[in-house]
């Protein structure tokens, strides 16, 4: 398989005051093309901060960043977005969502973002498929305080993938939901994987984790445990 990710040496440092904190130390790590890992950590242990990096949301005070080859590290503001919304597709805890605003319409909001031109007809076409992909089509008219929970987190995870992006990070992509709808956006990740897209996910549920073919555990910064799993599904 093809490396899609690949990080060498990460340091990430923050300044507080006079107190240097090493958020993550010499950190290496390879994701090949259909990947999908859990990442897990009390909190501090740099799960949030490798997630962020991985995610073009943040750059590492050393090491490298190769996002499908292309040294992402040092790259400037605008390319940097630029490749973020190309290539990563975005899941959080939180959702999100624009609050007055449809389903159909929360989706297509990253088309927009990108250099490509697209018209709104063609927006709303792909926006709709998106939908068709997480079993929602017959909620684009709704807005988000019309769905439940799980269906908020199906539309964001549309949104995500509208792009058609090689990977999609999820920070605590269940942590809202009860467990029922949490299984059932699992097997929608699982699915898309099934399907070639790589996933990263952060949790701090071991049952979450289960789903996934890798699991890699941080601690004080450092990778230290990075396995291989069976996944549930």
């Amino acid at each position: 398989m093809s490396v899609v990710i690949e990080i060498k040496n990460l340091k990430k440092i923050y300044q507080i005051e006079d107190i240097k904190v090493n958020a993550l130390n010499d950190v290496s790590l390879k994701v090949e093309k259909g990947d999908f890992i859990a990442i897990m950590g009390a909190s501090g242990s740099g799960k949030s901060t490798l997630m962020n990096i991985l995610g073009c949301l943040d750059k590492p005070t050393e090491g490298k960043y190769l996002l499908d080859g292309i040294d992402v590290s040092d790259l400037s503001k605008d390319t940097y977005a630029a490749i973020r919304n190309k290539k990563l597709g975005f899941v959080f805890q939180g959702f999100n969502l624009l609050p007055r605003t449809t389903a159909l319409d929360n989706v297509e909001v990253p088309l927009f973002y990108g250099n490509k031109k697209i018209s709104k007809s063609e927006a709303a076409q792909k926006s709709l498929e998106a939908l068709k992909m997480v079993g929602l089509e017959n909620r684009k008219n709704h807005v988000p305080n019309k769905l439940s929970g799980g269906q908020q987190q199906r539309v964001a995870i549309a949104r995500a993938l509208i792009n058609d992006p090689e990977v999609i990070l999820a920070d605590e992509p269940t942590g809202n939901l009860d467990s029922q709808t949490s299984l059932d956006i699992m097997k929608l990740f699982c699915d898309l994987n099934d399907k070639g897209i790589t996933i990263i996910l952060v949790t701090h549920e071991p049952d979450i984790a289960a789903f996934a073919k890798r699991k890699i555990v941080m601690k004080d910064g450092k990778i230290i445990e990075d396995t291989a799993e069976s996944g549930k599904y």
